[in-house]
């Protein structure tokens, strides 16, 4: 994979996170389970963070040991694999503590 590859996957997570932020703009935890719509755009938004992180290239995330890299591919593997289950408080605290603006 190349630098390149890395930087456009970087980019994806970045504008993921951006528009999760607008989505939750002015919004409370309850917003994320009262509405659907809400719900599904900010969980398809950590989808796609945690499947570009996936495609990031091994020597790109040793160099950036602090950040939690598998417990992003976690997160998108829990939301996809246990959609039916999906605990809007840790979306939420995803949300408030580790998305930056």
């Amino acid at each position: 994979m190349s630098i390149v590859d890395d930087l456009s996957r970087l980019y994806h997570m970045k504008d993921a996170a951006e528009e999760i932020l607008d989505f939750m703009a002015g919004k409370i935890k309850e917003h994320l389970t009262r509405e659907r719509m809400l719900a599904l755009a900010v969980v398809k938004d950590l989808e796609i963070i945690g499947e570009a992180v996936s495609k990031i290239s091994v020597e790109c995330r040793n160099r950036h040991p602090t950040i939690l890299w598998n417990e992003m591919i976690g997160m998108r593997n829990r939301l996809v694999h246990a959609y039916y289950g999906i605990n809007f408080d840790i979306v939420w605290e995803t949300v408030q503590n580790n998305l930056l603006p």
